[in-house]
């Protein structure tokens, strides 16, 4: 059984609600290792950008089996994070999940698929658009709807990067970070990890993300969430919990960033061709 394109994207959109509280926002912090007080105190308590990310998540769907996809082989291949208004400390969030592209790689090769969520409040305010790019390596030949994959954005590696910061991940920054709502077993079962290829369960790819993003936000907004409007970049290898992640930044204006993050102890990038709006 593999995927069928043009069935996924007639499907309906994944609807989601989702009440949040003071206490899920201080754990996502946490599970993407941020320690500043305004992050992880209720009494002072600001919710990260990157939070949207969970926010009205509808948990790891491709493991429906209504949708064919051979979901031990998933990884994620990029995300982007669009913030059109100013995130909820507490409150209730609604998402429309909907496919919106199949970019077929070839037989044994593997299939993009590309997925966006609108979050929006309960009064209808449009609060964040997530999208995601899935790589499913068990499902290429699958056929394409689209012909040409979006372009990765290039930095400018003909020069050192402006800022670098290094972050060091916990032992169980997995356990913590799937709280938050990605239950996908590879990032916590040393079974379904080594079923997947992996020695030891990986560390999820939005907490990496979120980690850069603690990075981006840290070094070029005085870390005050609401300057930082997007952050686009693809994953191109995994990272293990208790590795130190080093985030290299250029800036290329008064408002947009590029980045791309790299393990200390392997020497290996793991988040590509980043690029950031930060106001």
């Amino acid at each position: 059984m593999t995927i069928d394109p043009a069935k996924l994207l007639a499907s309906p959109p994944i609807k989601t609600r989702h009440e949040i509280s003071r206490h899920d926002t201080i754990l996502y912090a946490l599970g993407i290792g941020a320690e500043e007080l305004k992050f992880v105190y209720e009494e002072q308590l600001e919710t990260l950008p990157m939070m949207a990310l969970v926010m009205a998540y509808p948990g790891f769907f491709l493991r429906n089996p209504e949708y064919g996809a051979d979901w031990k082989r998933i990884l994620h291949a990029d995300q982007s994070l669009e913030i059109h208004a100013p995130l909820p400390i507490e409150g209730v969030l609604l998402g429309e999940t909907t496919f919106d592209a199949v970019y077929d790689k070839g037989p044994e090769k593997g299939a993009l698929v590309y997925t966006s969520r609108r979050i929006t409040s309960e009064d209808g305010t449009h609060v964040a658009t997530a999208t995601a790019g899935a790589f499913l390596r068990g499902d290429g030949g699958c056929g394409s709807t689209h012909e040409v994959a979006p372009q990765p954005h290039k930095v400018p590696e003909d020069r050192p990067p402006d800022e670098v910061v290094e972050l060091t991940t916990g032992s169980n920054q997995a356990m913590i970070y799937r709280l938050s709502g990605d239950l996908n077993p590879l990032h916590v079962d040393p079974e379904v990890a080594k079923s997947a290829g992996f020695d030891s369960p990986i560390l999820h790819g939005l907490c990496t993300y979120g980690v850069v993003g603690r990075a981006l936000l840290a070094t070029c907004a005085d870390n005050d969430p609401a300057r930082l409007k997007s952050m686009k970049a693809r994953f191109s290898a995994p990272v293990f919990p208790g590795e130190t992640i080093i985030t290299e930044i250029w800036r290329e204006s008064d408002t947009q960033v590029s980045f791309r993050a790299r393990l200390h102890e392997r020497n290996v990038v793991v988040l590509s061709n980043g690029v950031g709006e930060i106001v």
